[in-house]
């Protein structure tokens, strides 16, 4: 009877340790070029960042927040028929050892309802929840509206912001 009470508890700490292993996957992604395209007369505003997953294993960005906005969203953009089309998508995938781009054109996330108006060169919070729910603090360089991308060389400011791992919206 003892046995069997020792190899449950062996079993059991072994499930509580495997799901700390891969429980923060915020601690698994970097973010590169994070940039907001601030639009003018409160219109909502895209914001691109390069993901970077160092882990062994696929991560899930699922949503995004900020204290600046009253929601942010993951939208895709694409082309149909000569028509532009934004969807929302609940869910964006990071593989393993490999990028996700949110950019123009493409997936971003949509900044809706600012609490203040937004000037470029400001710096934008924004906390990115990955499916086990741990996030990522991200600051976002805020652009004008004809900007296209961060605005950065190869060896850009942004490269050297500090991104904040705290383990533990559309």
């Amino acid at each position: 009877m003892r046995l069997c009470t020792l190899s449950r508890a062996v079993t059991f700490a072994s499930l509580l340790m495997a799901g700390t292993a891969s429980a923060d996957q915020a601690g698994q992604i970097s973010a590169e070029h994070a940039w907001i395209r601030v639009l003018p007369a409160g219109l909502p505003a895209g914001g691109y960042v390069v993901l970077r997953n160092k882990g062994d294993q696929a991560v899930a960005l699922t949503s995004a927040s900020s204290s600046h906005y009253a929601a942010a969203m993951l939208h895709q953009s694409s082309t149909e028929g000569g028509m532009g089309r934004m969807r929302m998508v609940d869910r964006l995938d990071i593989p393993a050892h490999g990028e996700t781009a949110l950019a123009p054109g493409g997936y971003h996330l949509m900044l809706m309802q600012a609490s203040t108006p937004v000037q470029a060169g400001e710096t934008i919070p924004v906390s990115l929840t990955f499916a086990d729910g741990s996030q990522l603090k991200v600051p976002f360089l805020a652009r004008p509206a004809n900007a296209v991308d961060a605005g950065n060389t190869t060896t850009g400011a942004m490269d050297s912001m500090p991104m904040e791992h705290p383990s533990h919206d559309h």
